[in-house]
């Protein structure tokens, strides 16, 4: 059985890989925690498990580079067909089952992301069984967004962690996402600039889960 937490999103860019790094460093102090992100598409343009290497300040053993690393930065079932591959989940589950955790996760785009004919990212999370982290913005449309992607994770019986919100604060789309969602907004992260290891660290010891809900979820 795994431990620790998959970070998913309300849309691509949302900023999951800035909030997984932002996890690491809440965490590191009480938790063994590591990353991996299980597929990663356009890896010619992005590499998601470098940048949470470097934003994390992790070791090198704290990251797993393992996985579906495809071209083209587009959906993963397009980028699959386009390098004549096929993503197949169970494969990638027994990889991370036989390492040590617990874990960071970091989905591709959203919840119902497709990644072959017939699985999607939330096929991905009921495999793993971890609680979710939902990634969303702060600004005009998120509440949809967001109510929509729990509803997404609720109906497939996935346990919602809480959401992270990253923008500029908006506090009636915070209690809308809350009342509405009920659920619980972890925090809300800035759009660091410039966006550095030590300002995200800053941040997240003092306004990521205060209350440490989190915390057993990852030991």
């Amino acid at each position: 059985m795994l431990r620790g937490l998959f970070v998913t999103g309300t849309d691509t860019g949302v900023g999951k890989t800035v909030a997984s790094a932002a996890l690491l460093h809440r965490y590191r102090a009480d938790v063994p925690l590591r990353y991996w992100k299980p597929i990663q598409t356009g890896i010619e343009h992005d590499d998601d498990t470098a940048e949470v290497g470097r934003l994390g300040a992790c070791r090198p053993y704290e990251v797993l580079s393992s996985g579906v690393r495809l071209a083209h930065p587009v959906s993963p079932h397009l980028a699959a067909r386009l390098s004549a591959y096929t993503i197949r989940l169970q494969p990638l589950v027994d990889s991370v089952l036989a390492e040590a955790g617990p874990w960071i996760v970091e989905g591709a785009g959203g919840a119902l992301v497709p990644l072959n004919d017939r699985e999607m990212i939330a096929d991905l999370m009921i495999l793993l069984g971890l609680p979710v982290v939902v990634v969303a913005r702060t600004d005009l449309g998120t509440i949809n967004h967001t109510l929509l992607t729990l509803e997404a994770l609720r109906c497939r019986s996935l346990q919602v962690a809480g959401v992270v919100l990253v923008g500029s604060k908006n506090p009636e789309n915070r209690a809308a996402i809350e009342q509405y969602g009920q659920v619980t907004v972890l925090g809300e992260m800035p759009r660091f600039d410039p966006l550095t290891a030590e300002r995200l660290a800053d941040w997240a010891r003092t306004e990521l889960d205060p209350e440490q809900r989190l915390l057993e979820r990852v030991r």
